[in-house]
C-alpha cells in the first residue's frame, strides 16, 4: 500500500519541491519536504523513511554530502539524487555517495514517477526486515522504541530523544569506535564545535544512567569518538 510508504523530499527550489511533493501524494505516498540539506538530515534521523528524493545543489549541505551523512548509519534506505548537471563526473559521485538513481533536470512526471516505483520494487525485500529495538548491556535492557532503559531490580530510566538516539547509535556499533562527527551530524545535523560540547554533557548523563553495570563502559577515544563496551 503506497499511503505506507513515506518518502523524505529535500529541494530547496521551493516551488519545484511543492509539485513534487503533490505529484507523490496523488500517488498516494507520505511526503515530508525540506528545504536544504541541514534539515533533511535532522528530520531523517527523527523518522522513518522508504526512500529519499535529495536535489544535488543546495545550501547548508548540498545532496552528495547529506547523503553520505546517511550512508554513515544507515545503508539500506534507497537515495534518488534530481540535479540540473548532466556531467558523467557528477552521476558517478552521486552513485559514489550512495545514491541509488539520478535523475536530470527538466524531467517528465511521468519518469519520475516510474522511477520511485522501479526503486521501491527493488528494495522490497529489504522493507519488511524486522529492525531490532530491544538490546540486553549487561544487567539492563535497552528498548530504543520507548526511549527506556531498564534495570534488573524492576526500575526503568526513560531517556530523553537525543540521549536515546545517541545510545542507540553507541549500541549498534557496540565494540567499535564510533566517531564523533556521525553522532553530531546524526544527532544534531552538524558538527561544530557548541553541538561537540553538547555531546560531551549527553555521553557524562548516559555514562551516568549505565554505572549501576561496572561491565558497561563508554570510553572516550581521544581524538576519534566513543566506544561502547561490555565485559563479559
Amino acid at each position: 500500500m503506497n499511503d505506507q510508504i513515506k518518502i523524505l523530499l529535500v529541494e530547496d527550489d521551493y516551488n519545484l519541491g511543492f509539485v513534487i511533493q503533490d505529484q507523490l501524494k496523488g500517488e498516494g505516498y507520505q511526503v515530508q519536504l525540506c528545504t536544504d540539506g541541514v534539515e533533511g538530515l535532522k528530520k531523517f534521523n527523527e523518522e522513518e523513511f522508504h526512500l529519499c528524493v535529495f536535489d544535488v545543489m543546495m545550501p547548508k549541505k548540498d545532496g552528495f554530502t547529506l547523503a553520505r551523512d546517511i550512508r554513515k548509519t544507515n545503508q539500506e534506505v534507497p537515495i534518488l539524487f534530481l540535479t540540473a548537471k548532466n556531467q558523467t563526473e557528477d552521476k558517478i559521485e552521486g552513485f559514489k555517495a550512495g545514491g541509488d538513481d539520478y535523475l536530470t533536470k527538466p524531467f517528465s512526471t511521468e519518469e519520475f514517477l516510474l522511477r520511485v516505483k522501479a526503486i521501491l520494487k527493488r528494495v522490497k525485500l529489504i522493507e519488511g526486515e524486522e529492525i531490532a529495538t530491544l538490546f540486553q548491556l549487561g544487567s539492563m535492557e535497552y528498548d530504543s522504541e520507548n526511549y527506556l532503559l531498564k534495570y534488573a531490580d524492576g526500575e526503568e530510566k526513560k531517556l530523553t530523544k537525543k540521549e536515546a538516539k545517541i545510545l542507540l547509535l553507541l549500541v549498534q556499533h557496540q565494540n567499535k569506535v564510533l566517531p564523533r562527527d556521525i553522532v553530531l551530524n546524526s544527532v544534531w545535523g552538524q558538527d561544530d564545535y557548541f553541538v561537540g560540547r553538547s555531546l560531551d554533557v549527553f555521553i557524562t548523563k548516559l555514562r551516568k544512567y549505565l554505572k549501576v553495570d561496572e561491565n558497561v563502559k563508554i570510553n572516550n577515544i581521544h581524538g576519534v569518538g566513543f566506544k561502547l563496551t561490555i565485559e563479559e
